[in-house]
């Protein structure tokens, strides 16, 4: 059997595992230590003029955020409808309603026309939206010139779901830092790791303060145990920060990598008619955490699907692009305001393996199947 070619692997240098033997050493293991405090120094370095607290998921940041927005039982909260369910799935925790939109073509996000138009709608039933919930999808930034400008318009709170996209940016400026609250994810494939986590963003100090409060299931600072409000076991571990402050200092190399690979498959699949990507809109900076594709099966006389199997018959791990949430079971009675894009994007793409280790042979190995296959 060939050698198995992974979707997208941590890389561990063994400073991670220094770290995580320092914090064992201290006897700091769960939910205080001082690479929580470090990891979070390390992520406000990074994006100057905001605050972080650093979470057990970026699901547990979204849920915060919309929490501390005030989103509760009835509300509505508009959401990209072409991501991963934990985006939405903090709604429902609330007790609100996802009302789902659709995305644009040039980066695969939030259609911004789509966007007011479903608010309007939602005004003109009686229903204001409580806040939006916009995504960088696989590391692109959204329309966020547009998306704030709707934002402020409605005064509709938005909160950046970049839970892929750590380092990418948009005009110079960090993703995470666009909407009133911003969301990383740091699961076990992310561009950086700590097993599994995530971070919660706000220029807003007292609400990070708070976000921070709550995660520790609102535990007040008393000699015995006092809680004057329901909290959630959200805080990340002293373990995880560790391996995360370990490999934040990573990050730029690891964007580096990342994006040469995308640019190798570019150039290795030039010349294959009805195969495109994802290309940066001007002023648009992508971490390029997955590359995907397009396919065109009438230009290249296979599908997403017909490849991934030949993928996987050689031993490579290659994945579709986010089913639309709205497209779900779990979600089949939820609002969505359609222009066609996400399910299109859906038909036709693939993710390809991005891992930052993926060595240039191994690119011209999945080359080789998607060339095979257009030959049959």
């Amino acid at each position: 059997m060939a050698k198995f070619i992974p979707l997208s692997t941590p890389v561990f240098d063994g400073e991670e595992k220094e770290n995580i033997l320092n914090a064992i050493n201290a006897g700091k293991l769960a939910t205080s230590g001082e690479f929580i405090e470090g990891f979070e120094e390390a992520i406000q370095q990074r994006h100057q003029g905001i605050h972080a607290a650093v979470m057990n998921s970026g699901t547990s940041a979204i849920h915060l955020a919309l929490k501390l927005l005030g989103v509760g039982k009835g509300d509505e909260v508009l959401c990209q409808s072409l991501t991963f369910c934990a985006t939405a799935n903090p709604i429902a925790y609330l007790g609100a309603s996802p009302v789902f939109v659709d995305s644009e073509t040039e980066t695969w996000n939030i259609c911004p026309e789509t966007l007011s138009n479903a608010i309007n709608d939602r005004i003109s039933r009686g229903k204001k939206p409580k806040a939006i919930i916009a995504v960088d999808l696989f590391g692109m930034p959204a329309k966020y010139d547009v998306l704030n400008q709707i934002s402020k318009t409605y005064t509709i709170p938005l909160i950046e779901d970049s839970a892929e996209a750590m380092g990418s940016s948009l005009k110079g400026k960090l993703c995470g830092t666009f909407g009133e609250f911003g969301i990383f994810s740091f699961n076990g494939n992310k561009i950086i790791t700590t097993g599994g986590g995530g971070a919660l963003l706000s220029s807003n100090q007292e609400r990070i303060e708070k976000a921070k409060y709550l995660s520790v299931q609102a535990r007040e600072n008393y000699k015995y145990y006092v809680h004057k409000e329901v909290g959630f076991n959200y805080r990340m571990n002293n373990m995880s920060a560790a391996i995360g402050l370990a490999q934040i200092g990573k990050l730029d190399y690891k964007i580096e990598r990342r994006r040469t690979v995308y640019q190798n498959y570019v150039d290795l699949l030039k010349n294959i008619d009805g195969i495109t990507f994802l290309d940066e809109p001007n002023g648009f900076y992508s971490n390029r955490w997955l590359s995907a594709i397009l396919i065109d099966k009438i230009k290249t006389g296979f599908s997403n699907e017909e490849l991934r199997l030949a993928l996987l018959d050689q031993n490579i791990e290659s994945r579709y692009l986010w089913k639309p949430l709205h497209t779900q079971p779990s979600f089949k009675e939820s609002l969505f305001y359609s222009n066609g894009v996400s399910e299109d994007l859906f038909d036709k793409g693939l993710c390809l393996p991005s891992s930052e280790d993926l060595i240039i042979s191994d690119q011209e190995r999945i080359v080789k199947v998607i060339i095979g296959l257009r030959n049959k």
